[in-house]
Parts: structure tokens; sequence; C-alpha cells
């Protein structure tokens, strides 16, 4: 037995040593629960600022939230406003005279070094040939200013390997970490390999509901974020993505909390039930486009927590004691479902829609979430 012991170790040492570089978990601290984009030209040291108090008024004029809790979604838009900002260069910004674009990228380089939020990036132009050294150029530009802590690249429209190859060289030149843009049909059947080549300066994963949509010639009237193209682009990102320490992002909805207040409330609960759909399915992280987004973002991701809260601390009470009838929650748990439980009570923790969870400390959980 001994003999047949060490010969199936040696066989599978080097299997051993691939599954954990491959599979390292999830990094450790918070996700920010959103990724607000904002173009280029608009980008001042007070938008994060602006963007709260423009979420503020949204919900003077236009509120309640129907069926929320809005005293710590108040709280939130005037102590963080946005977790992760994205500085615009590609769609949201457009084509510009490249002398603009150059001032714009030294610009925003300056007021985001003036006030920047827990997370922030820019989202430079593809590295398709017509835009590539434009992409470059800018990139260069705006880091001439050191970026602050938190700080990445998204690069938008992969379609291949060898375009995860160059952001890696151009991340590693820059000495930055940058996330990749999921929005084209080439990008998903070869997102196995993508995520292989992505190497360990990749962060994560970006879906990009309108030009994937479009791409597969879904007609604009119909194309969504929870359009059964899309939730199937998503469900490949997240069993590629699994386990590898890079997290996934849902991307936007189109349709914007602007107009009379019918129109405001309409798109609030549309956004409202987005995100909340987004969350059952295990996508913590999503776009926003529009600061009248805030209020609806904060409120779904909080009641979503505050509403699993009692369960899963029960779950995992029961769990951890392994009583013998379970009675209690009438649930028998496995060890990678405690694994989850523990995972989503500390997310419950690190986006602020608890203050605590009751017999447990956040060391405890991380034990269980990360033993």
């Amino acid at each position: 037995m001994s003999e047949l012991a060490d010969r199936v170790e040696a066989i599978l040492a080097g299997d051993d040593a691939e599954r954990d570089r491959r599979y390292p978990g999830l990094p450790p601290g918070r996700q920010p629960v959103h990724t607000v984009y904002v173009p280029a030209d608009r980008f001042t040291a007070t938008t994060v600022r602006d963007w709260g108090a423009a979420a503020e008024r949204a919900l003077d004029a236009h509120g309640p939230l129907d069926g929320f809790d809005e005293a710590p979604v108040r709280a939130k838009l005037a102590r963080e406003p946005i977790e992760d900002l994205r500085i615009d260069f590609e769609d949201g910004y457009g084509i510009r005279p490249d002398v603009d674009e150059d001032a714009h990228a030294r610009a925003a380089a300056a007021a985001l070094a003036a006030a920047p939020p827990a997370f922030s990036g820019i989202r430079i132009k593809s590295l398709e040939a017509p835009t590539r050294r434009r992409a470059l150029r800018t990139l260069e530009l705006f880091l001439e200013t050191p970026p602050p802590q938190g700080f990445r690249l998204t690069l938008p429209k992969v379609t291949s390997i060898a375009q995860i190859e160059a952001i890696k060289a151009i991340a590693e030149h820059h000495d930055v970490r940058y996330e990749i843009q999921i929005e084209t049909p080439q990008a998903v059947l070869a997102m196995t390999d993508l995520v292989r080549a992505a190497g360990s300066r990749c962060l994560g994963l970006h879906f990009g509901t309108y030009d994937y949509t479009a791409g597969l010639g879904i007609s604009a009237a119909n194309q969504s974020l929870d359009h059964p193209a899309a939730d199937h682009a998503k469900a490949v990102m997240q069993v590629a993505a699994a386990q590898t320490g890079l997290i996934i992002s849902d991307g936007s909805t189109n349709v914007l909390p602007v107009g009379d207040t019918g129109a405001v409330r309409a798109a609030w609960t549309l956004h409202a039930g987005l995100v909340r759909r987004a969350l059952e399915r295990g996508i913590y992280q999503g776009w926003d486009l529009h600061p009248a987004q805030l209020p609806t973002r904060f409120a779904a991701t909080y009641a979503f927590f505050r509403d699993g809260v009692p369960a899963a601390t029960a779950r995992l009470r029961a769990y951890l004691d392994r009583a013998e009838d379970r009675a209690s929650t009438g649930i028998a748990d496995e060890p990678a479902t405690a694994r989850a439980l523990s995972g989503f009570l500390l997310r419950a923790l690190d986006c602020g829609a608890v203050a605590g969870i009751d017999g447990f400390t956040a060391a405890e959980l991380r034990a269980v979430s990360d033993p």
C-alpha cells in the first residue's frame, strides 16, 4: 500500500500544484457592488460627490422607494455614493481629435488623483487595429500622474487570445492590473482559454450587454440585461472564472431613470429588479450609468442581503453545531454550502447591508469561507 500511495502521489504532484495555481479562490477584501462609468470629458474631482447629491435629489423629487428602507441608502449616498469608478475613453466617450483626448486624459488623471474612490480605473479603446495606438497613448498620458490604490484598466471588445497577451504586456509595462470586458461572441466562445491566458494581473470579467446582444443579431428592441442570450454568456463567464480569483460583473441597463416621476419610478422598478436578479444568480456587481440609478443599486443590494441573513446565519450555526436533527432549519448542509453561507454573510458585512452577524465575527466567517 505504501508503494502504491507513493506512486499515486508522484503521479498527482504536478496536478496538485497546477490546481492550486489556477484555482486560488476569491481574493480577500470587499468586492464593489457596482462600477460607475463616466465619460472622460465629464469627469472632475467633484464627480463622485456630485453623483451622490444628484441621487439624493432624485429621491427627493421622485421617491419614496417602494418596499425599501431609504435611511441606509441616503447614508450611503452621503458617505460613499460611488464604490468603483471607471473613466471612459471608449463608447461613452467616442472618437475625438487627438489633441482633445490627450487633454482629457491628463485632466482626468489629475482629477482622479485629487479625489479617488475606493476602486477606480479607466476604460481605454479596444486593441483592434483602428484604435490600438490611440488606446496606448491615452493610457500612457493618463499614467503620467501616478494612479491611486485600487486602480485598474478595462479592456473592451476582446475578440482573441492574442489581445489578452497584448494587454498582459501593457499591464506589466505600466505595472497596473486589468479587467476584461466580455462583449463579443468570440470572447464567449474562447472563454476557457481566455481565462487561462489572463494571468495574475487580471482582476475580473465585465459583461457588455449591448455590444454582445447586438453582435448576435438581436434587434435593438429586444436587447436587454435579462435576455436569454445575455444569461447564457454570463453563465459561461461564471463557469470559466469559478474559483480562479476572477470576479464577475454584470452589465448595465440602458433604461435610465430620467423624465417625469412616472418614468423615473418605472426605471427604478426595472433597475432594482435587475440588480436583485443578478444577486440571486451569484453576480454581485453591475454597471451604473446615471446618478439616479444609485438609490436602487444600494436599496436592492441591501434588501437582498438583509432578507437572507437570518436564514443563512441559522443554517451556518446548525452546520457548525453538527446538530443531528436539523429541525431548526430543516436543511442538511454540506461543507461547500457552509462555505457559500459564510461567503454570503461576509458579503452582507462588506457591502454595509448589516453592521454585524449575530453569533459570528468576521474572522470566524472567513475561517469557514476559506478554510
